[in-house]
C-alpha cells in the first residue's frame, strides 16, 4: 500500500518563481541595445552567483543581498560591458538598479501551482538565499503566497552550503525526507540530495545559462525535471509523495 511521505515543499524564489529578466530589463538604460541589455541581465545574474560561491567557499558570512548585487552590477560592467559604464554613472544608476530586484513579476504558472499544492494539504515555503526583507517585498510584488519565508539572513548560510538544509529543517521541525525542494538551480538541488531531500528541476532559460542543461537531466540526479514551468508540479510532488509498504 502508499503511505504519504511529503510534508513540506520548499521553492527557491527569484529564478524559480519570479521572471526577473524582465524585471532587471525594465530598469537598465535604455540606451543601451536590447539584446546587450539582455546580455547584461543574464551576467549581472550570474555574476551574483559567482561572488555567493566564492563566499561559501571561503566559509565567509552571509552578505546583504544588495550589497552583493551592486558589487555584481559592477564586476559585471568593469569585466564584460566596459562601454556601458558611463550609462551607470549618474543618478545613482547602480542602487536604482539594485532595488528593481525588490519589485519581480511572477511568473504565470507559479500561483496556480502553489494554490494547488496548498488544495492537497502541502506546507509552502520560500527557501531562498537573500534578505528576509527582500522576500517580503518580492511577496507583494508578485502576489505569491507562502506559509513561510526562510532566507540566507534568517539561517545564517547561503545555498546549496548543506548548513542551510539542516538549518530550515531544524527550524520547520520536519525531516529531510519530508521535503521536496523545487529550483530552477541544479546546485540547489544537488544541496537538497546530500541532505536526503526530494528534488524537482524546474527548467527555466533565464537560470543555470552555463550549465549544460541537456546533459545533467540525462543522468537522472534530480527525481522530476519539469521542463515545461510548474504546469505539471502538483503530479510530479505527488508522485514523490509515497513509499511503498
Amino acid at each position: 500500500m502508499a503511505t504519504p511521505k511529503l510534508r513540506a515543499v520548499l521553492f527557491d524564489f527569484m529564478g524559480t518563481c519570479l521572471d526577473w529578466h524582465t524585471g532587471a530589463l525594465s530598469i537598465l538604460p535604455s540606451t543601451i541595445p536590447d539584446k546587450e541589455r539582455s546580455t547584461l541581465a543574464l551576467e549581472w545574474r550570474q555574476t551574483y552567483f559567482d561572488i555567493n560561491t566564492a563566499r561559501l567557499a571561503a566559509n565567509l558570512p552571509v552578505q546583504d543581498i544588495d550589497i552583493t548585487l551592486a558589487d555584481a552590477l559592477r564586476k559585471t560592467l568593469d569585466e564584460q560591458f566596459p562601454q556601458y559604464k558611463p550609462a551607470f554613472q549618474h543618478n545613482d544608476a547602480v542602487e536604482r538598479c539594485v532595488q528593481q530586484w525588490h519589485s519581480m513579476p511572477a511568473w504565470p504558472d507559479v500561483a496556480p501551482a502553489i494554490s494547488a499544492l496548498k488544495d492537497e494539504g502541502y506546507e509552502i515555503f520560500v527557501f531562498a538565499n537573500g534578505t528576509t526583507r527582500l522576500q517580503l517585498h518580492l511577496c507583494k510584488s508578485s502576489g505569491l503566497r507562502f506559509d513561510m519565508l526562510f532566507s540566507s539572513q534568517l539561517l545564517g548560510s547561503l545555498k546549496p552550503g548543506r548548513e542551510a538544509y539542516e538549518r530550515v529543517l531544524e527550524l520547520t521541525g520536519l525531516r529531510a525526507e519530508e521535503c521536496v525542494q523545487v529550483a530552477a538551480h541544479i546546485e540547489d538541488l544537488r544541496g537538497a540530495k546530500k541532505v536526503g531531500m526530494k528534488t524537482v528541476y524546474i527548467e527555466r532559460w533565464t537560470d543555470d545559462v552555463r550549465v549544460d542543461k541537456r546533459c545533467v537531466k540525462a543522468s537522472g540526479e534530480v527525481d522530476v525535471w519539469l521542463d515545461g514551468g510548474m504546469g505539471g508540479l502538483v503530479e510530479a510532488v505527488k508522485s514523490l509523495d509515497t513509499d511503498v509498504v
